[in-house]
C-alpha cells in the first residue's frame, strides 16, 4: 500500500530501494501560453485515441474539455477580468503557507505567522485589465495514490522513480480506482468517448480498461524525460528530481511575491495533506478551485488504520460481551 511510504520515498516504501531519486514535474502556470504542444505531444507519443470531433468547446478555446483516459495532458484556458485579477492577489496575500493547507493548530490570535505577505508591494508589474490563465493539467502521482491502493488485480504499480503506472493488460476494467482519484484524473476507455462523433475505422486500443498519465514510464527506463516537458517552447512544464523542483517553484514563488503578483502559490508541495504531497507540483495565479482542483484531496484509504483499530475494538467488545453472557448463563 502507496500509504506505507517514509521520509525515503514512494518508490523505496515499494521496495525499490532509496538509491533511486523520485522525480515529477514543476508546471508554471504563469509562463504556459496555452499552444497544447504538450497535448499533442503526449497524444502522440502515446498513441492515445482521439476525443470527439475536435470542435472549441463553448467554455473556452479548447477542444478536450479535461483529463480522461485519453486526454493525458490538458490544457485549460481560463478568463479573467481586473476584478477577479485584484480578488486573486488579495488571497494569495492572504496565504501563509506556499503548499497545501498543513495540518496542525493555528497560531494564536494576533500573531503574524510565518510566510505572511501583508508588507508585501502588491503593485503587479503591468495594471492588468484582462488576462488568461492557462494551466497545463496532469495526473498528480500522488505520494498516497488512491488508485493504486485499491486496485484489486494489481494492474496499477509504483515505479523506480515514483510515478504511478496502469498495466492496461492487467487491468480487468473495474473502476475501483477512478472513484478512488481524489483528483477525477483516472478513468476507463469506452467507444462512447473514443468515437463519439467522428467515423473511425482503428481499434481502440485497451478498449475498456483504466488510463492516465504514466511519467512517460517507456522514456524514463531510456534515460529520456517525458514527452510534454521536452516539447513544452517556454519551460511552463519542467522534469527532474521531485526534491529539487520544488525547491525551484518555492523560489519562483518568492519571486512572483516580489514583483507584486501576490497571487502566486504552490499547488501539491506539502507533503502534510491529503495525499502526502504530488509528484506533480503546480504554480497557480488563482485559486485552487479556479483550475477545477480540489482544495483538499483525500486519499480514501486515509483512515484505513484508524478504521481497522475500531474494527478490533468493536470485535473485542462483541467476544467480551458473548463471554460475559455465556458465563451468566451458566449460573
Amino acid at each position: 500500500m502507496s500509504l506505507l511510504a517514509g521520509p525515503a520515498g514512494p518508490a523505496a516504501a515499494s521496495g525499490w530501494g532509496g538509491d533511486q531519486q523520485r522525480v515529477g514535474f514543476f508546471t508554471d502556470t504563469s509562463i504556459c501560453i496555452g499552444c497544447k504542444a504538450c497535448e499533442v505531444a503526449c497524444k502522440e507519443w502515446n498513441r492515445n485515441p482521439v476525443d470527439g470531433d475536435l470542435e472549441i468547446l463553448g467554455s473556452s478555446y479548447d477542444n478536450t474539455g479535461a483529463l480522461g483516459a485519453n486526454t493525458w495532458r490538458h490544457v485549460a484556458f481560463v478568463e479573467q477580468g481586473r476584478e477577479r485579477i485584484e480578488a486573486a492577489q488579495e488571497s494569495g496575500r492572504k496565504l501563509v503557507g506556499l503548499g497545501m493547507p498543513t495540518v496542525g493548530p493555528r497560531p494564536p490570535r494576533g500573531q503574524t505567522p510565518d510566510g505572511d505577505l501583508s508588507g508585501t508591494d502588491r503593485t503587479p508589474p503591468n495594471t492588468q485589465e484582462f488576462r488568461w490563465l492557462m494551466s497545463s493539467d496532469v495526473c498528480k502521482h500522488c505520494t498516497n495514490a488512491g488508485c493504486l491502493d485499491v486496485c484489486p488485480t494489481g494492474a496499477i504499480f509504483r515505479s523506480e522513480f515514483g510515478s504511478v503506472v496502469v498495466q492496461s493488460d492487467v487491468c480487468n476494467g473495474c473502476g475501483t480506482c477512478v472513484a478512488a482519484c481524489p483528483f477525477g484524473v483516472i478513468e476507463r476507455r469506452d467507444d462512447g468517448t473514443v468515437s463519439a462523433k467522428v467515423e473511425r475505422d482503428e481499434d481502440v486500443p485497451h478498449a475498456g480498461t483504466a488510463n492516465k498519465c504514466t511519467l512517460c514510464y517507456d522514456r524514463l527506463v531510456v534515460g529520456e524525460q517525458p514527452a510534454c516537458s521536452a516539447t513544452c517552447p517556454t519551460q511552463s512544464i519542467r522534469f527532474g528530481e521531485h526534491d529539487e523542483l520544488v525547491d525551484s517553484a518555492e523560489d519562483r514563488v518568492r519571486a512572483l511575491h516580489e514583483q507584486g503578483m501576490t497571487e502566486a502559490r504552490l499547488y501539491g508541495a506539502n507533503p502534510k495533506d491529503g495525499v502526502g504531497g504530488t509528484g506533480s507540483v503546480f504554480l497557480l495565479l488563482d485559486e485552487r478551485e479556479v483550475y477545477g482542483l480540489p482544495p483538499d484531496p483525500q486519499v480514501p484509504t486515509k483512515e484505513l488504520p484508524q478504521m481497522y483499530a475500531r474494527v478490533g475494538i468493536a470485535a473485542a467488545g462483541m467476544l467480551a460481551a458473548t463471554a460475559l453472557a455465556f458465563l451468566g448463563g451458566r449460573r
